[in-house]
């Protein structure tokens, strides 16, 4: 996985507030999303989450869940690992000074459909809600 950064250029000497995580984690999210092809709703379907929570966090509002994080980075055809991985890249970057334009520099497979729900014949239905 390869990393492009370009020098931040300091426009006064005053202390920069560091990013946080989750405002970091958002934006990958969302940038692995477009980059797919994906919409919000295709996404949240997959991850069994609401659209409007997946917005949320990918604006940095909210703090998810390893277990929601988890989900929207499998929605998404990611590991946990990979995406953790990215965000500390980022994270890093920000702290040397340095802004990351591409994580994700290979090439991206689409998305498969989303299956059917099932059917109601007794299947076990998981509902995740936040």
């Amino acid at each position: 996985m390869s990393a492009h950064l370009l020098p931040r250029t300091a426009t006064d000497d005053a202390p920069r507030q560091e990013q946080l995580w989750r405002e970091v984690l958002g934006a990958r999210l969302r940038a692995l999303r477009i980059r797919r092809g994906a919409t919000l709703a295709d996404v949240a379907a997959r991850a069994g989450i609401a659209p409007q929570y997946l917005s949320e966090v990918e604006r940095g509002r909210k703090d998810p869940s390893s277990e929601m994080v988890a989900a929207i980075a499998g929605a998404l055809g990611v590991t946990l690992l990979d995406l953790t991985v990215q965000v500390a890249r980022s994270l890093e970057a920000d702290r040397a000074g340095a802004v990351v334009l591409d994580l994700a520099a290979r090439p991206v497979r689409a998305l498969p459909p989303i299956a059917a729900p099932p059917q109601a014949r007794g299947g076990a239905v998981l509902a995740l809600a936040a």
